[in-house]
């Protein structure tokens, strides 16, 4: 059974995978923090918006393929496939996402993935699209 803290993730993951922002930051907490581990972290739900409006200008796609999520009260943690695209360009990145609801609002979301593994994804996602761009040129 699905607890009410888990809709909120799903619905949240759900709106970012339809690249509506708003629908998005409309899930968070007017103190929300969200951070990409180690980066720095995004407090409040206005740099949270920017943060994700400036995701979405650098690509056109965003998937989610969720391999485990689990809710434990407040705390809703996900394990997941991150998919992101730019034209023919896709990197798929394993993620682990920690998620705090309160009263029906994400406060805090914090994902952890390795940097190493995403920046290989991004190279094999470039290696693809390029070797896409010359067989659509060749015909083939």
């Amino acid at each position: 059974m699905r607890s009410d803290e888990q809709v909120v993730v799903e619905a949240f993951l759900a709106a970012l995978e339809e690249l509506d922002v708003d629908g998005a930051v409309a899930l968070c907490g007017d103190d929300v923090v969200y951070q990409n581990v180690p980066l720095p972290p995004a407090r409040g739900r206005s740099a949270v918006a920017k943060q994700l409006r400036t995701m979405m200008k650098v690509g056109t796609g965003f998937e989610v393929e969720m391999r485990n999520i689990a809710a434990n009260g407040p705390v809703v943690l996900t394990e997941r496939v991150d998919i992101l695209r730019r034209g023919s360009f896709a990197m798929e990145f394993w993620v682990c996402g920690t998620f705090e609801v309160r009263d029906g609002k994400i406060v805090l979301w914090r994902d952890y993935f390795d940097w190493p593994t995403f920046l290989a994804a991004g190279v094999k996602g470039a290696g693809r699209a390029a070797v896409g761009a010359v067989t659509r040129r060749l015909g083939r």
